[in-house]
């Protein structure tokens, strides 16, 4: 079959998410053509394991490509490139031959290794710090990774022999996209396996000496803007090149526009997400944040500094499934306006433990200041607060770390939809907070990555000029209820953390 590629229209942006997978269509201007979403099982075995079903990863990003080509109308052929962007060291294995994990998808959130990274923490934290600028916890791949060669029958005699490979999502996807014809990765995905060397940009060999990992299970590294590679003819219908790969976050940093030293961005997913990109300085935290690398198209990665909050959006989830208080995610807006406050309650969602600033395993969630007169709404209020909060904590130690005095707040992400969110973030923060006109940033910072590196867009300019304004939310709170609400939350962390 003969096909046009020059004549393409549009990208292809998969974003494979942590409870969910989504495809979008945009066209040139930016704007989104179609997007389809699926969400998939999570699974927890024990207390404080998440675990994903790769079938499930790979099924519901198949059926989600598939619908969103179909909602645009348009044939494979119209598709430029692709891009894909992934939840982060969520960690598979499988094998070399027929591509069949050995085990489930470890995500991100599982605390499995807790145990194990407590102890590295007193042995190995400085070096794997200088190293890999992050913090040894079970958020990490590299523990996960042992955690499966320790655990699966055969699986690190398999993976001495060569038979088993290792990747984060995007890697799992490519390869299969693919059909094995791709077995890579980019910086900010290896940059978040604390196997990854941020400053000679390699494997580094002492890591992998310290978590007895196989080199050969691991994937080649590229930039975020690179030519990986063709999906097989097989899944769209003709071969269409894979031009971009990020992971969410730096996907995130990228469609904000965040390109200089100094742009800050949230992204409000399961988890909160705070990137401020520092260029070629690699910031190091004294207040328990990461260095990482962000997405860039050619030559070496800018530096970023980055807080992550292990709940934030899936507060919301929980309050939907789990309590039961809402029946969807828009009505949880509509409740918190309906209490003038939040009645004295503070939601810690330390359901998996604390992660930025505090960095605390052990953590676990909290609801504190229930009285006889607390109702369903102070309840779902509190939850879309402790979002907040959460990120108010992040800031704070982003401030101290840079040395800069925080203004303006670049917000995306599925729960940035919600209105009373970003006012009480503003409030709390006192800052101004601004959400773009296309939440779906992640999406698009891998579509503006596979764009710029296949041609479809010329420039970074060529994309700004076709960004419109989005809404600014200003803080009207004052000084004296700002404080006292953080002491609230400050006495509501502590109880979480000696629970």
């Amino acid at each position: 079959m003969w096909y046009n590629l020059t004549m393409s229209k549009y990208i292809l942006s998969i974003d494979q998410g942590t409870t969910s997978s989504r495809a979008v269509i945009f066209n040139r201007r930016g704007r989104i053509k179609a997007i389809a979403q699926q969400e998939f099982k999570q699974i927890y075995p024990q207390a404080g394991w998440v675990e994903h079903s790769p079938q499930d990863i790979m099924g519901s990003v198949m059926a989600v490509t598939a619908e969103a080509v179909a909602r645009a109308g348009i044939l494979c052929e119209d598709i430029k490139a692709v891009g894909i962007t992934n939840q982060r060291e969520t960690t598979l294995v499988w094998d070399a031959k027929t591509g069949k994990p050995v085990y489930n998808a470890i995500v991100w959130q599982c605390r499995r290794t807790a145990g194990l990274c407590a102890e590295l923490k007193k042995t190995h934290a400085d070096i794997i710090y200088e190293k890999t600028g992050l913090i040894p916890d079970a958020y990490f791949s590299a523990t996960k990774i042992k955690w499966i060669l320790d655990n699966v029958p055969n699986a690190r005699a398999r993976a001495e022999r060569g038979e088993l490979l290792f990747g984060t999502v995007d890697t799992f996807l490519m390869w299969q996209l693919s059909k094995g014809g791709i077995f890579a990765t980019d910086y900010t995905n290896a940059a978040r396996t604390m196997l990854f060397n941020i400053h000679t940009l390699e494997w580094d060999e002492e890591l992998l000496k310290l978590f007895l990992i196989p080199r050969a299970m691991l994937p080649e590294v590229y930039p975020s803007g690179h030519k990986f590679g063709y999906t097989h003819k097989s899944v769209l219908g003709a071969p269409v090149e894979i031009c971009g790969v990020a992971g969410d976050q730096q996907a995130a940093l990228f469609g904000q526009l965040c390109t200089e030293a100094g742009d800050l961005k949230n992204t409000y997913g399961t988890g909160c997400f705070l990137l401020m990109n520092t260029g070629d300085k690699a910031v190091k935290s004294r207040n328990g944040l990461v260095t990482t690398l962000g997405a860039t198209l050619t030559g070496r990665p800018p530096y970023v500094l980055e807080g992550s909050v292990f709940v934030g959006g899936a507060v919301i989830q929980w309050l939907r499934d789990g309590l039961k208080l809402i029946s969807s995610a828009d009505e949880s807006e509509k409740l918190s306006l309906k209490a003038k406050d939040n009645g004295g309650v503070y939601i810690v969602p330390a359901f998996t433990g604390l992660g930025a600033p505090y960095w605390d395993a052990d953590a676990r969630g909290t609801v504190t200041g229930l009285t006889r007169g607390t109702t369903a709404e102070h309840i779902v209020r509190a939850g879309l607060e402790s979002i907040a909060y959460q990120v108010c904590d992040l800031v704070c130690a982003m401030q101290k770390d840079a040395g800069i005095n925080v203004t303006r707040l670049a917000v995306d992400g599925g729960a940035s939809k919600n209105n009373f969110l970003l006012q009480f973030q503003a409030d709390i923060l006192g800052c101004v907070t601004a959400r773009p006109e296309t939440v779906e940033t992640t999406a698009l910072g891998a579509a503006y990555l596979a764009g710029l590196c296949s041609g479809y867009w010329k420039s970074l300019e060529e994309i700004k000029n076709n960004v419109r304004a989005g809404k600014v939310f200003t803080p009207c709170m004052t000084e004296d209820m700002r404080k006292k609400l953080l002491d609230g939350w400050e006495k509501a962390v502590k109880k979480a953390r000696t629970v």
